[in-house]
């Protein structure tokens, strides 16, 4: 499907770098002398025009940062326990460590995944919003069914790029709920764990 991919954007199949995801919290600088797969990561970083990164998603939240200034772009993959580790805060800091970037100059999108309506999850998750999330009150809704509740991953993602830095102003949250738009999504809820997975991508071109 890369090659496809790199039809569609125009661009060489060998310019596309994915992570091997694994809901890890792990963020890596990725040049054009690394494989076009990094292994156990979850959020990748670049300042090299041409390269596309790129995240997979199937519900999860794809989070994609730009700073305009520095010419830095990140791709972030965050489930519920990349959001809960707060993934997209630890990419901030890295774009921030090793390229000066500012957070107030990062534009932020928060791509097409689950909404809450369609998002329950158990107790053990309830539990580690509510010691990650000094507003986990306004993220969680309590749900019919005893010790569970539904998590908003958009609006949790949200406020970890707002502690990371970044105005509200900067954060674009598309809207678009992968579980409800069969027609145009993928869900691992709704279709099961082997459904396909959506690419969100950025590059400095």
């Amino acid at each position: 499907f890369r090659k496809e991919l790199a039809i569609s954007c125009e661009s060489d199949a060998s310019k596309f770098v994915f992570p091997r995801q694994t809901h890890s919290d792990h963020v890596v600088v990725v040049t054009s002398e690394n494989e076009n797969t990094i292994t156990d990561t979850d959020a990748l970083i670049t300042s090299e025009p041409g390269l596309f990164i790129c995240v997979q998603t199937a519900d999860c939240v794809p989070i994609l940062l730009y700073d305009p200034q520095k010419k830095v772009v990140a791709a972030i993959h965050a489930g519920w326990k990349g959001t809960i580790s707060k993934i997209a805060l630890k990419t901030v800091q890295k774009m921030t460590a090793q390229f000066g970037c500012q957070p107030a100059d990062i534009l932020a999108g928060i791509g097409p995944s689950i909404h809450m309506h369609a998002y329950e999850i158990g107790p053990e998750v309830v539990e580690a919003v509510r010691d990650n999330f000094s507003n986990s009150s306004a993220l969680l809704k309590p749900s019919m069914n005893s010790g569970r509740a539904y998590f908003d991953l958009w609006e949790a993602n949200q406020t970890v790029l707002i502690e990371a830095g970044i105005p509200e102003e900067n954060i674009e949250v598309m809207g678009l709920c992968s579980f409800e738009h069969a027609d145009l999504f993928y869900s691992a809820r709704r279709d099961g764990a082997d459904t396909g997975r959506m690419v969100s991508g950025i590059r400095l071109s």
